[in-house]
């Protein structure tokens, strides 16, 4: 029975702090679209949507969810695969795709959907997870859906994908062999990928995405200051907002956000007007929400009752950690220049409903948790 649960063990402290970070979101939307009723609108409709998928799903045991992973799969690659046929192009980039009037990013769902089958396939092969042949099967898994990713062109988004998928793996019971053995090839390969980025001749890596990395190494170099210069903005517009903020609406003349000086203010650099708008301490509080939601994620799986469950949550947890750090690095200027949104609080739909679905997949693991008898 879907509802045969005992509540106690549901978790309504991750309701609360994904709701606060919605209405966080929400309210920050709103100035820096400057009051649009329309991108107002749109953000309260996927909060109103995804929240309430989040409840539905909550409360389907996940093992049921763990049975469709061939056609999570399947779905996942085919919508990729449709994107690079028919998908809408925007800034060079063509990650989107309309459906019956709806534009859908399907690489946001994929960043849940591997999750989800590679927790399967891991907790599956626990006792095997060292053999060659299961760890290949695992790569080849996950390299074929973020190749297509990588084609849009996405690479922030392929590295944000792929990041959990390791810590699941590791979670499973990877052994340090293999680690040792990947840092021993990584380390220098990274090397020689930083090495080729300058002569711009590294096959997957388009000239922008290495004028950005390359901009982050040698900031202070002239040949990259336009690179750096949305950033730039972004570190004036948070730093300016100083301990308090300027407040929430704020046009005034000093304003960042107002003169139009940061790009992407709703979505990829809306920390920059959290930074200016809410200041330091507003700040902190939307990244110490953003940490306890983490820190749920990896107690939830510290009590769930089967390897299955646990690396769902871990993977979940990584990617929420992960995402949001990159998001504010990147605003901060520590990471070079690209596009992720802060999750719970960037405008799109997609990207909502996909780390809303996660959240559901955790709450249910919460509420099978094992028993203290046990």
């Amino acid at each position: 029975m879907i509802f045969n649960y005992n509540l106690r063990n549901y978790n309504f402290r991750i309701v609360l702090y994904m709701l606060f970070l919605s209405i966080a979101g929400i309210l920050v939307l709103r100035s820096a679209s400057g009051g649009d009723s329309s991108v107002v609108g749109k953000q309260i409709m996927g909060v109103s949507l995804s929240f309430t998928a989040c409840i539905i799903i909550s409360f389907i045991d996940y093992h049921k969810i763990f049975r469709f992973n061939i056609l999570i799969y399947v779905g996942c690659v085919v919508l990729l695969i449709a994107v690079l046929i028919a998908g809408h192009n925007s800034h060079g980039a063509t990650r989107w795709l309309n459906i019956f009037g709806f534009t859908v990013q399907p690489s946001e769902f994929l960043k849940v959907g591997l999750i989800i089958v590679l927790s399967w396939y891991a907790a599956k092969n626990q006792e095997r997870i060292n053999k060659p042949s299961v760890l290949g099967t695992a790569v080849l898994l996950v390299a074929f859906p973020v190749g297509l990713v990588l084609a849009q062109p996405n690479l922030s988004t392929s590295i944000v994908i792929t990041i959990p998928l390791i810590f699941i793996i590791y979670a499973a019971g990877l052994s340090y062999k293999w680690i040792g053995g990947v840092l021993a090839v990584g380390i220098p390969a990274g090397g020689l990928f930083l090495y080729l980025a300058q002569y711009g001749i590294v096959p997957f890596l388009h000239q922008y995405q290495a004028q950005r990395i390359l901009a982050k190494i040698f900031h202070g170099s002239a040949q990259y200051a336009d690179a750096n210069s949305q950033q730039d903005k972004s570190i004036m517009a948070i730093g300016s907002g100083q301990l308090w903020g300027k407040g929430l609406n704020n046009v005034g003349v000093g304003s960042v956000k107002s003169g139009n000086f940061v790009a992407e203010d709703q979505t990829d650099f809306i920390f920059a007007v959290i930074g200016e708008e809410l200041g330091f301490v507003g700040s902190m509080v939307i990244i110490s929400v953003l940490a306890l939601l983490v820190f749920e994620c990896l107690l939830t799986a510290s009590r769930a009752k089967d390897m299955g469950g646990r690396l769902v949550c871990i993977g979940i947890a990584v990617l929420i950690g992960f995402q949001g750090f990159a998001n504010i690095a990147v605003a901060t200027g520590i990471f070079p220049n690209t596009g992720l949104p802060l999750p719970f609080i960037s405008s799109g739909i997609s990207s909502l409903l996909s780390i809303f679905i996660g959240m559901g997949i955790v709450l249910n693991i919460g509420l099978q948790r094992k028993s203290n008898n046990n």
